[in-house]
């Protein structure tokens, strides 16, 4: 996998991406097209790589972040990032809010990693230009994040894509045991829940309940607790259904962007 010195934004943002995330074989395409060569992105704390995707006559790009490649934390299991980036797309699928790009575990040249499909959007584009013109989605976000519990929600990792949906990335940092909610989206603070957000929680919770489809792809990649822990935040929501405040400075990410 090439490392080139100058990251190729234009290039990357003017090439083919024949796959929408939206498109209902996007995961597929994500899980079956060959990886070739890639960029290690300049900006990540992480390893992250952009890498070209193919499958048959279509092509488009990731975004690859191996395991190996993980920065250790002291308040996250080391090595669980690319799994909890998976884990983010499935909850997000399961509650039928689209918002994450598929993402899937795949071996790459790094080893096991996650691999999301890349979605090309304006650099200018971000939560603070976009929650005027996408309220619902905006607030569905914030929803979102409150629930997989997101200790990094910058308002860089949240843009308008070309199908002209919202779509959310930089997601390894969810799912914590503890609470760790840390955002910039505290727009909503104290609103109640709309009643088709909170049908969409009540099934997703159900699910849990019963050991449904999302409970069993969420168990394959994060712990039992921290699937137990998102069960008891999803019925605290249902039960008081009222976005939550910031306690402290420290519930905001630094920088913003």
């Amino acid at each position: 996998m090439p490392l080139y010195s100058h990251y190729p934004h234009a290039e990357i943002a003017a090439g083919r991406h024949d796959v929408p995330p939206s498109s209902p074989d996007a995961e597929r395409f994500v899980c079956e097209a060959e990886i070739g060569d890639g960029w290690l992105h300049p900006y990540a704390s992480n390893y992250t790589f952009v890498v070209r995707l193919s499958l048959g006559d279509r092509e488009g790009c990731g975004v690859y972040k191996p395991q190996a490649g993980e920065r250790p934390l002291w308040d996250f299991p080391t090595g669980t990032l690319a799994r909890r980036e998976c884990a983010a797309y499935e909850f997000a699928k399961a509650l039928g809010w689209g918002l994450v790009p598929p993402t899937v575990l795949r071996e790459g040249e790094a080893g096991e990693g996650s691999l999301q499909l890349f979605v090309p959007h304006n650099a200018n584009s971000n939560f603070f230009t976009l929650r005027d013109e996408h309220p619902e989605e905006a607030f569905r976000l914030a929803v979102f994040d409150a629930l997989a519990n997101n200790a990094d929600r910058k308002g860089g990792h949240c843009f308008v894509g070309p199908d002209g949906r919202v779509w959310a990335v930089d997601n390894g940092l969810t799912f914590h045991e503890e609470r760790k909610l840390r955002t910039v989206i505290w727009d909503y603070s104290g609103e109640p829940l709309p009643d088709d957000m909170l049908a969409d929680v009540a099934r997703v919770a159900d699910d849990l309940d019963s050991e449904g489809d999302c409970t069993r792809a969420l168990a394959a990649l994060l712990d039992n607790a921290e699937v137990q822990v998102l069960r008891e935040r999803m019925r605290r929501v249902l039960a008081e259904p009222v976005m939550p405040s910031p306690r402290t400075r420290r519930d905001l990410p630094w920088p913003w962007l």
